[in-house]
């Protein structure tokens, strides 16, 4: 009896717990922020330094340039399409900069640029790990871009996840964060199943 109770209780708990993993991996709420698609357009700014004020002109220009570079590319599903109309708007994006600098009383020399190979460190988000790299972005430098940066996904547009809060790391610490990550899902099937086993007398 309790050997068909024990199978009947696991076909039970992969019934449940299965479907679930695959909606994580294949597109369910974690997926929103973890996984990036290969055909992505970035914005990532640099601030002048880490100062509050400085910051603070780092947010405005972001909140700037991502509302409205989103709202051009919203209904897009062609990269090509995006990435087409982008490069002709960097003059555009390039006089919002200058306006949001002049209006907050900075006088900043900034640089806009958009290329296939703008550097971005690896990045440590809850247990995500974002890996460094060279992707395909638009880059705003503000001043001596020495402090901190943000960063989005513009296409597909999920600016309104905000991939830079987390940690930047080295890539041995992100190695390090993956196999972290590893034990931590082992250890707790393990403890599953001496749950199991215990709770139904056959260990």
């Amino acid at each position: 009896m309790k050997k068909l109770l024990f199978i009947g209780f696991i076909f039970f708990i992969l019934y449940f717990t299965l479907p679930m993993k695959g909606a994580s991996q294949d597109g369910g709420i974690d997926q929103e922020y973890q996984v990036i698609p290969d055909d992505a357009i970035r914005l990532r700014i640099l601030a002048n330094s880490d100062s509050e004020k400085d910051q603070a002109l780092k947010r405005l220009v972001r909140d700037r340039v991502s509302e409205e570079v989103s709202g051009w590319v919203e209904y897009m599903t062609d990269i090509d399409e995006a990435r087409s109309l982008i490069e002709k708007r960097i003059p555009i994006i390039d006089e919002m900069v200058q306006e949001v600098i002049e209006e907050e009383g900075f006088s900043y020399d900034y640089t806009v640029e958009y290329g296939e190979n703008i550097e971005f460190p690896t990045k440590l988000y809850d247990s995500y790990v974002y890996p460094a790299g060279e992707y395909e972005a638009i880059l705003i430098t503000i001043g001596e871009g020495k402090g901190d940066n943000w960063w989005c996904v513009l296409f597909p547009p999920l600016c309104f996840l905000d991939f830079s809060n987390g940690t930047t790391v080295s890539a041995a610490d992100s190695s390090e964060a993956e196999e972290m990550e590893n034990e931590e899902e082992k250890e707790k099937e393990t403890e599953v199943k001496f749950f199991l086993f215990e709770w139904l007398g056959l260990s």
